[in-house]
């Protein structure tokens, strides 16, 4: 039997380890306390940068004497912390949703068992020096962030052990440093009885991936301080508490000595308390008191996600002569958290949660995240209209926190419990899993809980339930009683303070609103309201977003704004997980699970980000803008110009905004203004009037009228002039009488039947119908072929993620059958066959052609009706029954490369979907095809338009096509700049191609993405195409000539069908 080890006893998680406190860096000046940060302090030492280095597979081959100071460690690598070993050349990263990493016994007898022959160390040494100023205080080196476990070495001597990989782990080092050049060793393991809860869906990294530094402080010592208050009952004054613990590492008699708190506004200004909050005290040697101090504040400014008012608090310590020991700073926030009603309330008002799910990843550096992309995640989500963040599934750097504190997003802190994998085996009611259960939830709590944008603890995820979260509820509750608890695992409410599930459907999620029984997931029981009446309704996950998702995001939004209990939810997820790689022809792309040859793996279930790794982006992310935007626009009178405006915000007025409105036709300004005095305050509703003038009607035009709040200054977070909610509406003027195409101006037309196509043309253009397939094979203008793959109808899109969810999930006897069917358009579009093809001369202007095709999914014939004018008008409808709901509807063709000039009239200029267009406004957008497809992480289904008027395509001379809906379902379409088998073989960006064509989708609609489940798709019904029902459209290809001018002339006519 192979020995055990302190890394695979789950009753051993440290040695030596200083008790956890909140983020502190002592100053020596309440001046320098003020202005400064933490590493500008004279007391910091950052330890970040090149440390040598050495890795092996198995604990067996390392260096076990390496932190000797005679070892020779001359031919070792060097490598950068903070960082993970993965992404420095060292093993291989693994991405896995559920599964464990196979080092990881699954046997419930062998737990905690890891494989000793796969179980790689990282060797980490440098040296560091202590300056003579250090000389008589207390020195602390500090390990923010090692994952998974880790012993450490100072001059050779063993200092002690951790585990526990997302807080951080603080050894007292005075006894083993000395002044001048020092030595520390660390020995870091990959796997540890610690990652039994540690599975969380993400990257499994590796290494001292957070800063390192040391710090020192006198022999009394502020080690720990919380900073709160409590308001009275009108949220007016508040009552402003500190409880410190002083520490004296000294051996002196005991001694007074004085706390004392002040508060400062922005800018260094005093503000003064009711009374000074001043504590004497007498400590002994070797000991620590717990102090508490309290004072009136006055009306101070409230801390809230849209008014983040942050005050310095400085905390000073003297002795008896009054002289400074020692300062503390930390920013604070006048806020107050409470559950009443079903509702979550800060500073007495009702919160609506606009939230998302971020895990920490940088593209680059894995989850060793530098300051600069988290302070950009926090801006993008200010920008994106997000409120709320749950820092899936662990606890964060501490400066995303602080930075939370400065911009304003509520926070859900969770802590680093997840079982996943083995949730019905532990940590559950086990008591060996107790004592590590409640240190990861006191060591969060500890450090985070001086952060006003923490509203509420979460106790992990996924992870089961038992007696350890009630231990863990128990223990944060002694440190902190001002705020709520979430447990999503707690599907009876017993102990979590809101009813919150993951994934719940509008429908289901609708019922706990109207206080109802509701059955929240498919494997959790029937629960009724007596169970949940007095919590808020929450959703810890909803709106799944890998790939192109997000369908009918609103439905979510709407039930939140209609009932009072349901508090808002967290979006899965803020970014896609991928890593950078680079190709050999030096193409950047991004990577996902198998990709380093890891198994086991989900692929690319780690892309489920409404943003690219690269933080731009995905179209989802317009979709939350507009959906989450926090004002209104509603018509009262369209045609006389009235509006209601909603201010949604809760705490906020809209004087920092302007209101700036265009009137268009056809997408033309004809109108604009700003309204600069918008004086409505936070949740009220008032009437304006945009002064439209009733142009002169034509009759093809459209008229729309855009409400924009645009941001009068500079923020924090954003420009001036950033769109922080729109809306827009139409304009239902009278319409004129529709204007037909002269006849008279009409060019004749040739109709010659050859042995294999059917030829319609003049001078102008030619137009070559296949006898064999019935599909427009050519069509030349001026003697010049545009088409290079013939107009095709088309049922199948490239599978996106959601499409091919199911496929994932099936047990493996079912994939075949599975795969099968969800192939069955695809197949259909190959057995396309026709059955009839026939031509008449309308007259010697006009000619109709009229093709019948069978395919097997088909109710009826696919019936195409084409009738082409001597103008170079081709008007085509389409008609079709399916026997089953279909995936397209809609036709695809491929034309030249010059082609790749592209103009349209319809909602972007972002890609859109069925069930995800919301965030688009209506208007003429152009771009080059390059820029009209969208590069998901995995190449899938992209670039769709959705209710598009017209588009062109065009070349650099201007000739081209114009694609004009004819019915009333308006058209959708996609250009790509290589075909749909690219796009769906394709497994990376890099891999598609750029071909010497456009392939052009001119579409009834495709079905919806959905969302509402993890890669499933589950459309609602309104956005299927459904079996059994006729569908038809209808749209005209014109010729653009470059001797037109203005492409919008083209369609001042319509044609006399």
């Amino acid at each position: 039997m192979s020995e055990k080890f302190d890394w695979e006893n789950c009753g051993f998680i440290g040695q030596n380890k200083s008790p956890p406190h909140n983020t502190l860096m002592p100053f020596s000046t309440v001046e320098s306390a003020l202005n400064s940060e933490r590493e500008d302090s004279p007391f910091y030492q950052s330890l970040n940068g090149q440390w040598q280095f050495n890795w092996v597979e198995k604990p067996a081959d390392r260096p076990v004497d390496f932190f000797k100071p005679d070892f020779d460690t001359s031919k070792w690598d060097n490598i950068i912390v903070p960082s993970n070993w993965q992404l420095e050349g060292y093993g291989i990263p693994i991405y896995s949703n559920i599964k464990y990493p196979y080092s990881i016994s699954l046997k419930k007898k062998e737990i905690p068992k890891i494989d000793h022959n796969y179980n790689p160390v990282g060797s980490y040494k440098r040296e560091f020096i202590v300056s003579e100023d250090w000389a008589a205080r207390e020195i602390f080196l500090h390990f923010a962030g090692v994952k998974s476990a880790f012993y450490i070495w100072i001059n050779g001597k063993k200092v002690g052990y951790s585990q526990g990989s997302m807080t951080p782990a603080e050894f007292n080092i005075t006894e083993f440093v000395e002044v001048g050049t020092n030595t520390i060793s660390v020995e870091v393991y990959r796997w540890s009885d610690g990652s039994y809860l540690e599975d969380q869906d993400m990257w499994r990294f590796s290494g001292i991936y957070r800063d390192v530094f040391l710090f020192s402080t006198p022999k009394i010592h502020l080690r720990d301080f919380f900073v709160y208050c409590e308001f009275d009952e009108f949220y007016n004054d508040a009552i402003l508490k500190l409880r410190a613990k002083v520490r004296n590492f000294g051996n002196l008699l005991a001694k007074a000595y004085k706390i004392e708190l002040i508060l400062y506004q922005p800018g260094g200004v005093l503000f003064e308390t009711e009374s000074k909050m001043v504590r004497d005290f007498n400590l002994g040697s070797e000991s620590e008191i717990l102090i508490y101090v309290w004072s009136k504040v006055s009306n101070p400014e409230k801390w809230s996600a849209e008014e983040p008012n942050l005050y310095d608090v400085i905390i000073t310590l003297r002795d008896d002569n009054n002289k400074i020991i020692e300062v503390e700073h930390c920013k604070f926030g006048f806020r107050q958290v409470e559950i009443k009603n079903s509702q979550i309330l800060i500073n007495g008002k009702p919160i609506l949660l606009k939230g998302v799910n971020r895990h920490e990843h940088d593209p680059d550096h894995g989850r060793a995240i530098p300051f600069e992309r988290m302070e950009e995640d926090v801006r993008l989500m200010k920008q994106y209209n997000i409120n709320a963040v749950r820092t899936s599934h662990y606890p964060n750097h501490p400066k995303f926190y602080e930075l939370c504190d400065k911009y304003g997003i509520y926070v859900m802190d969770e802590c680093n419990i997840e079982s996943h994998g083995l949730r019905n085996i532990l940590p559950k009611s086990d008591s060996q899993w107790t004592t590590t259960c409640i240190d990861r939830m006191i060591r969060m709590v500890e450090r985070d809980k001086n952060h006003p944008c923490i509203f509420m603890w979460s106790l992990g995820n996924e992870a089961g339930f038992g007696d350890n979260f009630r231990d863990m509820r128990d223990a944060a509750l002694e440190i902190d009683s001002t705020r709520g608890f979430h447990y999503e695992g707690d599907h009876q409410i017993e102990i979590a303070d809101v009813f919150s599930t993951m994934y719940t459907v509008p429908k289901e999620f609708e019922k706990a609103g109207q206080y109802k029984w509701t059955r929240p997931d498919w494997f959790v029981r029937r629960i009724g309201p007596k169970l949940y009446k007095d919590k808020p309704r929450m959703l810890c996950e909803y709106a799944h977003a890998m790939g192109n998702s997000l369908g009918n995001f609103q439905k979510y939004m709407d039930i939140f704004e209609k009932y009072d209990n349901c508090v808002g939810g967290f979006i899965w997820d803020f970014v896609d997980q991928g890593i950078t790689k680079i190709d050999e022809d030096k193409i950047g792309y991004w990577v996902y699970g198998g990709d380093f040859g890891d198994e086991p793996n989900d692929g690319n279930f780690c892309c489920n980000g409404i943003f690219l790794p690269n933080r731009l982006p995905n179209p989802s992310a317009f979709e939350v803008k507009k959906v989450y935007q926090n004002i209104k626009v509603l018509p009262v009178n369209l045609i006389e110009g009235h509006f209601s405006i909603h201010n949604k915000f809760i705490f906020k007025s809209l004087d920092f905004v302007d209101l700036v409105w265009e009137f268009t036709a056809d997408g033309d300004i004809i109108q604009n203004d700003v309204i600069t005095d918008l004086n409505i305050g936070p949740g009220e509703i008032i009437e304006i009037t945009i002064p439209i003038k009733e142009p002169e009607i034509i009759a093809y035009k459209e008229y729309f009228l855009k409400i924009s709040f645009k941001l009068k200054e500079d923020a924090l977070w954003a420009d001036q002039g950033h769109v922080v909610a729109w809306d827009q509406y139409q304009i239902p003027f009278k319409p004129q009488a529709t204007l037909y195409l002269d006849q008279d101006s009409i060019p004749e037309l040739f109709l010659e039947e050859l042995d294999e196509t059917i030829k319609v043309s003049n001078p102008q253009f030619s137009l070559n119908f296949s006898k064999k397939s019935g599909r427009i094979k050519s069509l030349t203008i001026n003697n010049k072929e545009m088409i290079v793959a013939p107009l095709t109808p088309n049922f199948w899109r490239a599978p996106i993620d959601n499409d091919l969810g199911v496929l994932s999930f099936a047990p493996g006897i079912l994939k075949p059958f599975v795969k099968r069917r969800l192939n069955r358009w695809k197949r259909a579009n190959r057995w396309q066959r026709l059955t009839k093809i026939s031509f008449e001369r309308l007259n010697n202007k006009v000619v109709r052609i009229t093709t019948k095709s069978r395919i097997p999914l088909g109710l009826s014939p696919i019936v195409a009706v084409y009738t082409i004018f001597g103008s170079g008008d081709i008007h085509i409808s389409v008609g079709f029954t399916p026997r089953v709901n279909m995936i397209r509807f809609g036709m695809q063709m491929s034309i030249h490369q010059e082609y790749n000039n592209v103009e349209w009239y319809g909602r972007g200029s972002h890609e859109t979907m069925f069930d995800r267009k919301s965030g688009a406004a209506i208007g003429v957008y152009s771009k080059p095809v390059n820029e009209m497809i969208h590069d998901y992480v995995k190449p899938q289904e992209n670039g769709n338009r959705t209710d598009v008027r017209w588009f062109t395509l065009t070349n650099n001379e201007r000739e081209g096509l114009l694609i004009q809906s004819f019915s009333p379902s308006l058209l959708n379409f996609s250009v790509w700049p290589y075909s749909m088998l690219d796009l769906e073989t394709a497994q990376h960006i890099n891999e598609l191609p750029k071909r010497d064509y456009v392939t052009v989708n001119i579409d009834y609609k495709q079905k919806g993405v959905g969302g509402d489940w993890p890669a499933l798709a589950r459309t609602h019904k309104e956005f299927k195409l459904k079996g059994f029902k006729k569908y038809t459209y209808s749209y005209r290809i014109k010729i653009i000539e470059k001797e037109i001018e203005d492409i919008k002339q083209l369609l001042e006519y319509e044609l006399p069908l």
